[in-house]
């Protein structure tokens, strides 16, 4: 069922952000995850439209995770912009291509193999893990280096349910994530602008922080291709693309991932990618963003947060880093 999580952080749920007929619209959670029900629901729903909705979770309570860090002035993206303006460039690198093209994705069967410094490896499946904790819905921002930010309700668990349960030995320290990579569904799989198969990787202590959410879902419905699907990582005070998408292996290690973009351009994107204002991309200030779905490229820019707006949940994972040098 859907869970209310307090631990300590008290932020407004959905409902007192988004108009209430609107969200009530939205609510279409999962009681149980049928997970069945879930995954047939996702297919059926591609090729319809030029935004197609994959489907509703199975139906669930209606309590909301008091635990998502939108403010009270946070808008919920809607969700057309949510699922059209997109990075994965497993699909295109323009924002518009993931959902013009990631309809080729085949996301049944699906699995995930456990393997590196864990006392149990192997594979589980998407319903393996469906099954592994009850679902919250929670309020993320999510911050992407370009300057464009949104505000999206995601569905999933915490990520250390799944590390605790695969049972990391004292050795290891990191957390690497692996994107599926077939250039049969994936058409830009083999294109020089990444290598592949994309890799995004977490210190240990940021993978078992309860921010870290493994997600299923957004604004109450499975995941839709282009947003990550079948599942996905979801971190919310670092860069956007620190989020895994699509993911078929999790490994643990004693040493610091390469990923994808620091070893496309270090100089650019380091490991940690924490979300700062005070430490601008070569390219172009971070201090600034701009939301999504609130008037484009005449949107009023708004200041960015420290960690993205989780100072206070995460900054004690970093004490005492320079974190200009650690970026």
């Amino acid at each position: 069922m859907l869970i209310r999580q307090d631990n300590g952080f008290h932020h407004p749920v959905a409902s007192d952000i988004t108009p209430p007929q609107v969200y009530a619209q939205r609510r279409g959670f999962l009681q149980q995850l049928a997970t069945t029900g879930l995954l047939a629901t996702a297919g059926g729903a591609w090729g319809q439209s030029a935004v197609p909705r994959p489907g509703k979770l199975a139906a669930l309570n209606s309590t909301v995770a008091n635990f998502a860090g939108a403010q009270a002035t946070d808008n919920i993206t809607p969700y057309k912009n949510a699922s059209t303006y997109n990075n994965f460039y497993e699909f295109g690198t323009d924002k518009a291509d993931p959902a013009e093209n990631a309809h080729t994705l085949k996301t049944r069967p699906w699995s995930v193999d456990i393997e590196g410094m864990v006392k149990k490896p192997g594979v589980l499946n998407l319903e393996d893990l469906l099954k592994l904790s009850p679902m919250e819905e929670r309020i993320y921002r999510l911050r992407c280096v370009e300057g464009w930010s949104m505000v999206i309700p995601w569905v999933g668990y915490s990520l250390s349910e799944l590390i605790k349960k695969v049972e990391p030995l004292g050795s290891a320290k990191f957390v690497e994530f692996v994107t599926l990579a077939d250039p049969k569904t994936m058409p830009y799989v083999g294109s020089r602008v990444l290598s592949w198969p994309y890799i995004e990787g977490l210190r240990m202590d940021e993978a078992m922080h309860p921010l870290t959410l493994l997600t299923f879902g957004m604004y109450g419905e499975v995941l839709p291709n282009q947003n990550g699907a079948p599942v996905r990582v979801t971190v919310p005070w670092k860069y956007g693309f620190k989020s895994g998408k699509s993911i078929v292996k999790i490994r643990f290690t004693d040493k610091q991932p390469l990923t994808a973009w620091n070893k496309a351009a270090a100089n650019e994107y380091g490991f940690y990618s924490n979300v700062n204002p005070n430490v601008d991309h070569p390219r172009w200030s971070q201090a600034t963003e701009r939301r999504i779905g609130e008037g484009g490229l005449f949107a009023k820019k708004i200041k960015t947060l420290m960690f993205n707006g989780y100072e206070p949940q995460v900054g004690q994972l970093y004490a005492g880093m320079d974190l200009a040098k650690n970026f």
